[in-house]
């Protein structure tokens, strides 16, 4: 066993019909998605006995599939099924990420776009911790989101994420956790992980969607909340100046949910009640959503 693999969070796969154990083999150097990148994915969570929103994660990967060339194989319902089943498969100590995920394993017209024909499928489950709710740290990178005329960025697709990991990875080596991703325009888009909100004078805004970056279930799911509760949330165009002078800045995503940013650039920000409050929100409607 590679240290990489002794690593490993315990895994579960379900690929060709049956579940295994630990991070199973399925691309050959003659895979398309080995070669080209047409593979999509979409990411679940499971953490103290809920799965919030996992039918709309299910449907989902599915859209992205079809934005992508690929032709989906397993319904929603059935995903769904699948990752109970799989759940059973751990202690419930940790928290889980859910991936299903397409990709082509053929090439289409001259070899460079996919088949989908041949389009296969795999579940994966794992143990990842979420990372705390103390915060983490941000600046402005140098890399900037695509559109939709230049990426498939109305896809979860795993071709758009060497992009978002080169700008964690500048980012760390200039002493930050994460990055604000601006789009082609200069605008604030997203982190290079997850969704983006400022709040000023109690008034929470976000980016609008515009296209160049995944408008995320796990942010759909905060502003229904926060309207519910009497917050507005504003979507908006919003630029680098508009975040640098926030009284408070959170993100949230599938991983860790609801997290707030306690440094932009050189200044300090305290953990707001703004993102409090949407955390609090976020996991009592999560607990109070029935299991499918």
């Amino acid at each position: 066993m590679s240290l990489t693999e002794a690593a490993q969070s315990t895994t579960w796969t379900y690929v060709d019909g049956d579940w295994y154990e630990g991070n199973v083999p399925v691309l050959g150097p003659r895979s398309h998605a080995m070669w080209l990148a047409s593979s999509v994915f979409d990411g679940g969570r499971w953490f103290e006995g809920v799965s919030p929103d996992l039918d709309r994660h299910a449907k989902r990967v599915n859209n992205s599939a079809i934005a992508l060339g690929l032709k989906p194989t397993m319904s929603p319902d059935e995903i769904i099924g699948l990752t109970w089943d799989g759940l059973k498969k751990f202690d419930g100590k940790t928290a889980v990420y859910i991936r299903p995920m397409y990709w082509a394993e053929h090439g289409g017209y001259m070899g460079v776009s996919a088949d989908p024909a041949s389009t296969r499928f795999c579940l994966c489950l794992y143990e990842s911790p979420m990372i705390p709710a103390s915060g983490f740290s941000v600046t402005v990178s140098p890399f900037r989101r695509p559109s939709l005329e230049t990426m498939p960025t109305n896809a979860k697709a795993g071709c758009l994420y060497p992009n978002n990991g080169r700008a964690i990875m500048e980012a760390r080596m200039r002493g930050f956790d994460n990055a604000l991703v601006l789009d082609m325009l200069g605008n604030v888009a997203e982190t290079a992980s997850s969704n983006i909100f400022m709040v000023k004078d109690g008034q929470v805004f976000t980016p609008g969607a515009n296209g160049t970056f995944l408008s995320g279930i796990t942010r759909s799911r905060a502003i229904t909340l926060l309207g519910h509760a009497g917050v507005t949330v504003v979507e908006k165009t919003l630029t680098v100046r508009e975040f640098l002078e926030a009284d408070e800045i959170f993100s949230t995503g599938n991983h860790s949910k609801v997290v707030p940013v306690t440094r932009i650039e050189n200044r300090d920000l305290q953990p707001g009640p703004i993102a409090k409050k949407c955390r609090d929100l976020y996991w009592e409607w999560a607990h109070s959503t029935p299991a499918d």
